[in-house]
């Protein structure tokens, strides 16, 4: 390179390769602070047999003993057999307990009386029942809900909020999908779960590549300019990504936005909870 050249831009492949030995260390010490501060010893979450909340259960298993990590299989009427099979598998292979709860009958007893509802109406509806059911447990068990979304998830607004974008800690939120694919493989997931097409399984042949119109690699590169590089959209546009990839997903994050805030409250005394009282959780003063 001349002197006083600048540096070529990255590629448009280019996603940063973490070290995953690391990354592991981060989270795990990450998730036991947290629950900790929290007065909490042991954790709780959805175990759907894809890989992102396969992951967490992996985290979950080294951040605490495995009796203190509960998973529950939440299967619907419609959801594949191998996301059953799957969940299974990562319970035996991690020694957690795990509780199995079926949802069809609350699902469709409710969708009796509104037959004119579509599947993603549907679909939400799951998500948002599975949630409830991870609080009962949480209850019970006094244990922390654990999140499964990951960052690609987040900012595309590919969540249920209230569902499963509801939890107490998220210990892969900042994670892109591929980059989850990465850790998992280093971690030892089974090969079975970590190459099937990524589903949240809400109905028959549903996948997330083929419902949001792109690939995970393809999203996660523009995602990291966009987001983490701060590219414009003409930096983005020479980095070789298209104008219609570029409005769509920036019109995905920007309608989304609502999901990652929490409820507005409208102000009007002097201190008003997340705008001027904005102590951290472990406030005790």
């Amino acid at each position: 390179m001349n002197a006083g050249s600048s540096p070529p831009s990255p590629h448009a492949g280019d996603l940063p390769r973490l070290d995953d030995e690391a990354v592991v260390s981060v989270l795990c010490r990450g998730l036991r602070r947290e629950v900790q501060r929290a007065a909490f010893s042991k954790v709780v979450l959805g175990l759907s047999g894809g890989i992102d909340s396969t992951l967490v259960a992996y985290l979950a298993a080294r951040a605490f003993s495995p009796e203190n990590v509960l998973a529950l299989l939440m299967p619907y009427r419609s959801s594949s057999a191998d996301s059953l099979r799957h969940g299974r598998v990562v319970v035996d292979a991690l020694g957690i307990r795990a509780v199995e709860e079926e949802i069809t009958p609350q699902i469709d007893a409710y969708f009796e009386r509104h037959g004119e509802a579509d599947r993603s109406r549907r679909g939400n509806k799951m998500a948002r029942e599975r949630m409830t059911i991870l609080y009962d447990h949480s209850q019970a068990e006094g244990a922390l809900v654990l999140g499964t979304s990951n960052k690609t998830e987040l900012l595309l607004g590919y969540s249920t909020i209230y569902g499963d974008s509801a939890s107490a800690v998220n210990p892969i939120g900042d994670l892109y999908k591929t980059q989850v694919f990465a850790v998992s493989r280093w971690l030892g997931v089974p090969e079975e779960i970590v190459d099937k097409a990524p589903s949240a399984d809400l109905w028959v042949g549903q996948t997330d590549e083929d419902e949001l119109g792109f690939s995970y690699a393809e999203v996660d590169r523009l995602l990291y300019h966009m987001v983490d590089r701060r590219e414009r959209r003409q930096g983005l546009l020479r980095l070789g990504f298209s104008a219609e990839l570029i409005d769509r997903v920036f019109e995905l994050m920007r309608r989304s936005q609502y999901k990652r805030k929490m409820p507005v409250i409208v102000k009007l005394s002097n201190r008003t909870v997340d705008k001027d009282f904005l102590y951290p959780r472990d406030w005790t003063g």
